[in-house]
């Protein structure tokens, strides 16, 4: 299932549904993180200068979404940081993960939104019939 990794957006109300699909869970994980990143700046202008191990845990896949996004947030937020590639590993309940990005330039990145948190809105983790694994919900900005 090489080459479909991807991320999207859908419309929902005032916040923004973001969406991953990949060839397994780890990356449609890495895509929905993406599409996150995708909400403030566009990712391909996030140079890989620095990188962060980021951990969290939950009992299922749709809360560990949740968790990931939310610690993707707390990093962009405590670090001045924008993320523009990451690499989940997921092992049961646990995701272990290294986001590579920089510190946030207003001038370059020119921040669209502040992504505030991962809601359970239109939460879902799932694999479809041709193999292909969708990670979505809608965050708060």
């Amino acid at each position: 299932m090489e080459g479909i990794a991807r991320w999207e957006h859908f419309s929902h109300q005032a916040d923004i549904g973001v969406r991953g699909i990949g060839a397994s869970r780890d990356e449609a994980f890495e895509q929905a993180a993406l599409a996150m990143t995708a909400a403030i700046t566009d990712p391909r202008n996030v140079r890989p200068e620095e990188t962060v191990e980021i951990t969290c845990e939950a009992p299922d896949d749709e809360l560990l979404l949740v968790e990931w996004l939310n610690a993707v947030i707390y990093e962009i937020a405590t670090r001045r940081m924008l993320w523009g590639r990451f690499e989940v590993r997921i092992e049961g309940s646990r995701l272990r993960a290294t986001a590579w990005g920089e510190k946030t330039d207003v001038a370059r990145h020119r921040p669209a939104v502040e992504v505030k948190g991962a809601t359970y809105t239109s939460l879902s983790v799932r694999q479809d019939p041709t193999g292909a694994w969708m990670a979505q919900c809608v965050v708060d900005v």
